[in-house]
């Protein structure tokens, strides 16, 4: 542990001396080819008032910030409540959006990922794109595309002051009808724009829970029927295929981490993919932080899993960098050890977003993608959106690793 300190702090004090030494203008190109990094931060779009969600889950028609507004320190020192830097502003408001996209433009930061809900026949949370991102009179500035969080939703989850019990509240599995909804609708709705993000002129769509999708279509066939389907929507609407990433859970190839052993039929992480005609995948975060407590130890932690899959897997392993992890508004019974607070910093953020884009440059077969966690999770304490706090000091960190820096 001594040694992985004092490596650590080696990389932060050389990066705090990064702007001293860099040019002010660079360009936001890889060092293999001249092609962009695209930095992509996932958008969780909570914080508006909708219909259901109002009715269901935050009568105060503010979304999630009537939890995030009363978040409550577990521990000395501990930042609760969060508090952003321009106030508690609704995500679906297109003034916002622009605010948001000059923010994230002026910083190096080009996609967002959308968090993307399908609940009871019906999308959830999708204001925040149709009403605020694709409003804004500046979106084309930034590209973006869809995760289909399709996981399940407790009661206390999302809102403990109004549900005491851990029932089902609704089920991220879809059938067959509401998977052909859905597959129409996003590219329809969505895959038409021409800021939607493509990899070789095919729309991006991934997917969350890639076990949940296989178990609930049957098994492996199933699932590869379903994603043939997708595609097969895709090219007849003119485009060359469609690009499926998904989020990569576990770390290796004992503990597969794109399915559980119960569905993987005795299959390979490797295997499963070309099964299924997977193209790449990602992380949603560095997982939570249970035990932890410190930033380096969480993502050198990261950096393990990260090792594991490029190894266990043939198609593109896009790496993700992870800002923090607090999510004690959500639940009252977390304290200090749930939460990522020592050597939390801008500092130590860019100091792993320098090893991600490291990664990118090593791997010039692969668009150089960059994910990160995330614009504004603030109920899990992850987000680039100035605050109190740090003000602009995270998206400062991103610019200076990706575009200030040579």
């Amino acid at each position: 542990m001594k040694t992985l300190y004092r490596h650590s702090w080696f990389m932060l004090i050389l990066l705090v001396a990064i702007p001293l030494v860099c040019p002010a203008q660079q360009t936001h190109t890889t060092d293999s080819g001249g092609k962009p990094y695209y930095v992509a931060a996932y958008v969780w779009p909570s914080c508006h008032y909708g219909e259901r969600n109002a009715s269901v889950l935050w009568p105060e028609k503010t979304g999630e910030w009537e939890i995030i507004r009363k978040g409550t320190p577990r521990f000395e020192g501990h930042y609760q409540p969060k508090a952003p830097l321009w106030g508690y502003e609704m995500d679906d408001d297109p003034r916002v959006m622009e605010k948001w996209i000059d923010a994230a433009s002026d910083h190096g930061v080009n996609v967002f990922i959308f968090d993307w809900y399908w609940f009871d026949g019906g999308p959830f949370l999708e204001s925040s794109i149709n009403n605020g991102f694709l409003k804004a009179r500046n979106n084309e500035k930034m590209q973006f595309y869809l995760m289909w969080a399709n996981h399940d939703v407790k009661k206390n989850y999302w809102n403990h002051y109004k549900y005491d019990t851990d029932s089902l509240l609704w089920t991220g599995s879809v059938d067959q009808e509401n998977f052909r909804i859905i597959v129409d609708r996003v590219i329809t709705k969505y895959f038409h724009k021409k800021n939607y993000f493509k990899i070789d002129g095919k729309p991006v769509y991934s997917i969350f829970n890639f076990h949940k999708f296989v178990e609930d279509n049957g098994g492996l066939e199933g699932a590869r029927e379903a994603l043939d389907y997708f595609r097969a929507q895709t090219r007849a609407a003119g485009y060359p295929g469609l690009h499926i990433q998904v989020i990569a859970f576990g770390g290796n190839e004992k503990n597969p981490g794109i399915l559980r052993r119960d569905l993987s039929e005795g299959k390979s992480n490797r295997e499963i993919v070309s099964l299924l005609g997977v193209n790449s995948a990602t992380k949603y975060n560095w997982g939570q932080a249970e035990g932890l407590e410190d930033y380096i130890v969480w993502g050198e932690q990261s950096m393990q899993r990260r090792k594991n899959w490029d190894e266990a897997l043939d198609i593109p392993y896009f790496p993700n960098v992870s800002i923090g992890w607090d999510d004690t508004p959500r639940f009252p019974e977390k304290g200090k050890s749930h939460v990522i607070h020592y050597h939390k910093s801008p500092e130590s953020f860019a100091a792993y977003l320098l090893k991600a884009r490291e990664y990118a440059d090593q791997h010039p077969e692969q668009i150089p993608l960059i994910t990160l966690f995330s614009w504004n999770e603030w109920v899990e304490g992850g987000y680039l959106l100035p605050d109190m706090r740090w003000n602009f000091g995270y998206l400062e960190a991103v610019k200076k690793i990706m575009t200030d820096l040579p």
